[in-house]
């Protein structure tokens, strides 16, 4: 499909369109805040397997700090994705 026809169907019904692309974003950060939840809680787990129960410390503590950096940055970057998907659900019902 061609940009000119996809043009022509946006401008034809911008609403839909608009709304879809709020569902992908919403679809995209949610799924990114979830897998990072995920990736934190299995580090967890694996962590506590490795010390044998014998002191449970902060996971904090333990992680390194490109793994924390990256962590808030997937969060912040799931979070942002999810205000923009409200942000263009809410623009698609004003058009």
């Amino acid at each position: 499909m061609s940009l000119q026809a996809l043009w022509s169907l946006f401008l034809a019904q911008p609403a839909p369109m608009l709304n879809g692309l709020a569902m992908f974003f919403g679809l995209a950060g949610g799924w990114l805040l979830l897998a990072t939840r995920w990736r934190e809680q299995r580090a967890a787990l694996r962590m506590l397997a490795d010390s044998d129960g014998h002191e449970v410390v902060e996971l904090a503590s333990l992680l390194d700090e490109p793994t924390l950096r990256l962590n808030r940055f997937f969060y912040r970057f799931g979070s942002a994705s999810l205000g923009l998907a409200l942000a263009l659900s809410w623009a698609s019902t004003q058009l």
